[in-house]
């Protein structure tokens, strides 16, 4: 009796437990903490040989393990293969089922051959199980997707299952259409550095170590690296150059920004290696660049910072072929998320590209269809039409499924997805499909290869490079680009960006100045500002802004006004005349530049900058050195005391540099009144030096005839 009180609860506890899931589709459907201690039992399919039956008589092995976690013995486990004999007729029917958990809506049918008991399971103890058949046992004549399941049934009463798909290829079908698959996987990371050097160390400033962890061990990158040794050569790798910047700078020894201070790291043998290998692994593959950083392009587009998509497309090209394949492409641009608007499109279009690859969402078919449409279509854009590249949501999905997939599993979809849709009705002509996981994806090596590998061996697939994708006589008719509202709100915001658009600016001003033309030192710092990867971590992203703000306030004081202070009044000797004004350069180079000044009140005080010329008064100031620029300045007649004057450095092509600066400007000895008593005392002066010439005379005079008489006499 308390054996049978025993048996009685365990079945009870198995009862009332849900399914357990584990296939791709319950990526989305995130288990509880209170599901996961309510599972009582688990079977998975680790093996299906062959994978993909193609005769009668194929003798296909299924293996796997049952496992009991109810916490009491299970008896008599019934362990059974399920299977339908009518194929699925769609890739929705395919997915729905895959979704179904239920116990009641397995398979129908099950096979003589198919089954096993297990007299006892004890807590925690797991069995393994195996099954053979042929297609013919299992009722598969034609060509197509069968549903597979194995269950689990103690006493008969199932417990829990395992589905899956088995796709039947005999020779006897007419040909399939071999449609062209291209996979492009991306290494794309966020930036982590804040200035390019550390002003105090000369040094790369990092804001986190993070890098050096994802590129050891089983770090994400690290995974990246692994699949790349082994991926076809079709294999399209999309790359962020920022990432690669970052890398040569822990290569070469780095600062990390701490709230101590800067940390010093040894140069990283890490870093140096993974850029070996990756060089190594796709010197024959086709790469593809995003722009520098991987800006949020549609922020730009929408907040007015047009002319950092172009030079971060041209800098991004630049840094990825001279670190990974000379043969980099930026024609071809995967925006954030997938998404972009008409505004995005037009500003990627004049700056280049001519392909974009996109979200499912952001360009779904005109109307609905029951088949799967081609991966090519064309877009209008301001520049010339782009071709547009839409990945497929399914079969992407299937390279990143949810943590703990099997990775049979995902193969079996996979192979089962690629197949239905080289069969479905109506197509004649092959098709083009695109993989694309998601931009920041952490990949599982031994899927992702596997994944690869089959399908390169499927006779109806065709492993072509992204850029072998044109739009063709299959090519279905497009909506035009969906951005939503909802899409818009995950862009960089405008206050963000005011910032960023602020340093841009003054960066662009610290480049024009330097006499050789030499770049921005911060160009890429700003760039990195921009990054997409922002979106959901703004206040780092803002922390990072604020690091860079600074350092180029600092380097943009370098050049400044020297002298008396801005409340230090310069003097104007009467009422035309010059006043210097000084110029110091701290960089480390020579600058060019010359001086706008304007007065703040013409009426009282009139500016003449090089009145003897039409052209600005450019100077070049070496290192270390100070100029000084003569300023003619005017002041108006019977007046007197200060006024200002706005100075303001200019590049030599004319843009403003730094912030204006006020000066005062005194005025001395200039007035009408002053002349008048100046000119009344040189009268006063003139006659009486007359009076005393005259008294002189006369004294002389009549010295003379004093002198005639005494003589006479």
């Amino acid at each position: 009796m308390i054996r049978k009180a025993t048996l009685i609860a365990a079945l009870s506890a198995a009862l009332l437990a849900p399914v357990m899931a584990v296939t791709p589709h319950q990526a989305a459907a995130k288990p509880t903490a209170n599901a996961a201690q309510r599972q009582t039992a688990s079977v998975s399919i680790s093996s299906i040989t062959p994978d993909v039956p193609k005769s009668l008589t194929d003798q296909i092995t299924f293996t796997g393990t049952v496992r009991n976690d109810t916490g009491s013995t299970l008896y008599n486990v019934l362990i059974r293969l399920r299977y339908e004999s009518q194929p699925f007729a769609d890739r929705t029917t395919m997915s729905s089922y895959a979704a179904d958990q239920s116990l009641t809506t397995l398979p129908g049918s099950v096979s003589s051959n198919s089954r096993a008991v297990i007299p006892s399971l004890a807590p925690g103890a797991s069995q393994r199980w195996q099954f053979t058949a042929t297609p013919v046992q299992l009722s598969l004549r034609s060509f197509g997707v069968y549903p597979i399941a194995v269950d689990v049934a103690p006493n008969g009463v199932p417990l829990v299952a395992q589905r899956t798909f088995l796709t039947y290829a005999p020779p006897t079908v007419p040909k399939l259409p071999s449609n062209k698959l291209s996979v492009a996987l991306p290494v794309i990371d966020q930036p982590h550095r804040g200035t390019d050097v550390d002003p105090q160390s000369g040094k790369p400033l990092f804001v986190d170590d993070k890098l050096s962890q994802s590129i050891a061990g089983r770090g994400r990158l690290a995974d990246l690296a692994t699949i790349a040794q082994s991926a076809p050569d079709s294999v399209t790798w999309v790359i962020e150059p920022s990432l690669l910047d970052d890398l040569n700078a822990m290569a070469k020894g780095y600062d990390v920004k701490t709230k101590d201070g800067p940390q010093a790291k040894p140069p990283s043998a890490a870093a140096t290696q993974w850029l070996t290998t990756m060089r190594t692994a796709l010197a024959a593959s086709p790469v593809v660049a995003v722009p520098y950083a991987d800006p949020d392009v549609a922020a730009l587009a929408h907040q007015g910072l047009d002319t950092q998509t172009d030079r971060a497309i041209k800098l991004g090209g630049q840094t990825v072929a001279a670190t990974i394949s000379p043969n980099t492409k930026t024609n071809i641009n995967w925006p954030p998320a997938g998404l972009l608007d008409a505004d995005a499109l037009d500003l990627l279009s004049v700056s280049g590209v001519n392909t974009v690859l996109l979200n499912s969402t952001n360009l779904p078919p005109q109307a609905p269809l029951t088949t799967t449409p081609d991966a090519a279509t064309t877009l209008d854009a301001v520049n010339s039409p782009v071709t547009a590249l839409v990945a497929d949501a399914e079969l992407s999905r299937m390279f990143e499924p949810a943590s703990g997939t099997s990775t049979l599993l995902s193969t079996q979809r996979f192979i089962a997805e690629t197949a239905m849709i080289a069969s479905e009705p109506g197509q004649t002509r092959p098709r083009s499909l695109v993989v694309a996981p998601s931009r920041r994806w952490n990949p599982n090596p031994t899927l992702v290869t596997a994944l690869l590998k089959t399908a390169e061996r499927l006779p109806w697939l065709q492993l072509s490079p992204l850029d072998s994708v044109k739009p063709g006589k299959a090519s279905v008719p497009r909506a035009g680009l969906t951005y939503t509202a909802a899409d818009r709100k995950e862009e960089l915001t405008a206050n963000y960006l005011a910032p960023v658009k602020d340093a841009w600016s003054k960066s662009e001003r610290i480049a024009q100045v330097f006499q050789n033309e030499e770049p921005s030192r911060f160009e890429t710092a700003v760039l990195r500002l921009t990054s997409s990867a922002w979106r959901n971590s703004t206040r780092t992203g803002r922390a990072v802004t604020k690091l860079v703000g600074t350092a180029v306030d600092a380097k943009t004081a370098q050049i400044q006004i020297t002298g008396e202070g801005p409340d230090q009044p310069r003097t104007l000797a009467g009422s035309n005349g010059v006043v210097p004004i000084s110029v110091k350069n701290e960089m480390e180079a020579p600058v060019e530049l010359y001086l706008d000044v304007k007065s703040d009140d013409p009426e009282l005080l009139t500016v003449s900058l090089n009145p003897d010329s039409r052209t600005p008064d450019t100077r070049v100031i070496g290192t270390g050195q100070i100029t000084t620029f003569q300023v003619s300045m005017s002041a108006a007649p019977d007046t007197s005391g200060d006024a200002t004057v706005t100075v303001q450095l200019m590049t030599a092509d004319g843009q403003p540099y730094g912030e204006p600066q006020r000066l005062t400007i005194r005025t001395t000895g200039y007035t009408g009144i002053a002349l008048v008593i100046v000119g009344a005392a040189l009268t006063v002066m003139l006659a009486a030096v007359v009076t005393r010439l005259l008294r002189r005379r006369s004294e002389r005079k009549l010295a003379r005839a004093k002198s005639r008489e005494s003589e006479t006499e």
